[in-house]
């Protein structure tokens, strides 16, 4: 406790920016903006919730109407995106089958859920929130910002059509296998979920032949429909699998039918590395630092993400809150690092590349003129045991204080600090899980 209340005596305190102030100007810190080299003495310019400009203060000038915020000695970043967790109490399908694509997260996320606030703590600005992998497909994902939002729609990322960005959650392997009607084997797993996807493309048939006249039409499922957006592309698959075989199994499925996916977890990614860089399929990795878990992890290892980058393969990570704390979100490319990837390429497994897997690319992930005004302070270097975040911004606006009374108990407390949180985990009855 002594050394708690120490370390809140020396963290120097940031100063307040005025809200109503429309342009500001972050100064003096270095800044990595991940798509280029990093600025030792930076300024970074918002305005109107996006990025201005980013820039050496030497050659950036800060316009005389900006609000300054003296960042000298701190470090900042893009927000970091986080594409697999569970916060907000997220539940979707039930044990009434094993594939519910009509099921939404949308429809069970609480945005009060202070494990939310424990992501902005860990400096998450974007988070891929899913069900989870108790069944064959779960439901669909919500690519969420983390504002403080009083509704679920204030988290809410729109596509430039106006719908709701996010993908479909899917899986293999031992969570998924149950008593009937889900599948007690890997090969049952796999004969459903092509059986499945067979009806989507039929679906897709009868509805393109229809030319829109409503009495071809076929009776509508709302199932349907998410598979077949998934099937076009519009909606990505994300599959949680860890053994050799299972990867393999869903790099066929993919082939077969021609959807876009993103490998989660890969405990034995490494393993068959040469395989998923051929296919050319981007791999969101967990980095746990325990022993322990389920047999199929095995070989979960620290060194998958550098292994796997080596081949070619897209790398990201993930949190799989609550399985991984977000608050310690980069202790994953931390470690990546200590097990021998490049320090660069493990700054965009939680940022950039993460952002590509989300199709977010265009908005999130590097700090960049146009893109969201989405960063993170921190008070040294990222992957130090030793840093902190100080301040998570989102569309220009803070979400977290290390100086808020409130945002550090957050960020430091325990249990008891969110004791109201969810955890939705689907090895122990209910949803979710690595």
């Amino acid at each position: 406790m002594v050394r708690r209340l120490l370390l809140l005596v020396i963290l120097p305190v940031l100063p307040a920016v005025a809200a109503a102030q429309d342009l500001r100007a972050f100064v003096g810190a270095r800044i990595e903006p991940v798509d280029g080299p990093a600025i030792a003495d930076g300024v970074l310019l918002v305005r109107g919730g996006r990025i201005a400009a980013v820039g050496a203060r030497t050659s950036l000038s800060v316009p005389a109407d900006a609000a300054v915020v003296d960042c000298s000695g701190r470090t900042i970043l893009p927000g970091l995106v986080c594409s697999h967790s569970h916060i907000g109490a997220v539940a979707g399908a039930d044990g009434s089958g094993p594939i519910q694509p009509e099921v939404r997260a949308l429809d069970s996320i609480n945005p009060r859920d202070p494990g939310i606030q424990k992501a902005q703590a860990g400096g998450i600005t974007t988070a891929n929130i899913m069900p989870g992998s108790g069944h064959l497909l779960s439901g669909q994902t919500v690519y969420a910002k983390l504002r403080d939002a009083r509704t679920v729609e204030g988290l809410l990322i729109k596509n430039a059509d106006g719908s709701i960005a996010g993908g479909i959650k899917m899986a293999n392997g031992t969570n998924p296998q149950r008593d009937p009607p889900f599948a007690g084997t890997r090969g049952k797993a796999a004969a459903l979920m092509r059986a499945q996807l067979h009806r989507a493309r039929e679906y897709q048939r009868k509805v393109a032949a229809a030319n829109g006249d409503p009495d071809k039409l076929p009776e509508r499922s709302l199932g349907m429909e998410a598979l077949v957006e998934a099937l076009e592309g519009k909606r990505i698959v994300h599959h949680h699998t860890h053994r050799s075989d299972d990867i393999l199994t869903v790099l066929r499925l993919r082939e077969e039918f021609g959807f876009r996916v993103v490998l989660h977890h890969v405990s034995e990614g490494g393993l068959v590395a040469p395989e998923i860089a051929a296919a050319k399929v981007p791999c969101s990795v967990i980095v746990i630092d325990s022993p322990g878990g389920k047999l199929e992890a095995s070989r979960l290892s620290l060194d998958t993400g550098a292994v796997l980058d080596r081949a070619g393969v897209l790398v990201g990570f993930h949190t799989d809150d609550g399985i991984t704390d977000s608050r310690l979100f980069l202790r994953s490319p931390a470690l990546a690092i200590r097990a021998g990837m490049d320090r660069q390429k493990a700054l965009e497994a939680v940022t950039i590349a993460n952002a590509k897997m989300l199709d977010l690319q265009d908005r999130i992930g590097t700090l960049t003129a146009g893109k969201d005004a989405d960063f993170v302070v921190l008070s040294g270097d990222p992957f130090s045991v030793h840093t902190r975040v100080l301040q998570t911004w989102v569309e220009g606006e803070k979400v977290f204080d290390l100086d808020d009374p409130n945002d550090r108990l957050m960020a430091m407390g325990g249990y008891g600090a969110s004791d109201d949180q969810a955890m939705s985990m689907c090895c122990y009855g209910i949803q979710g899980g690595q």
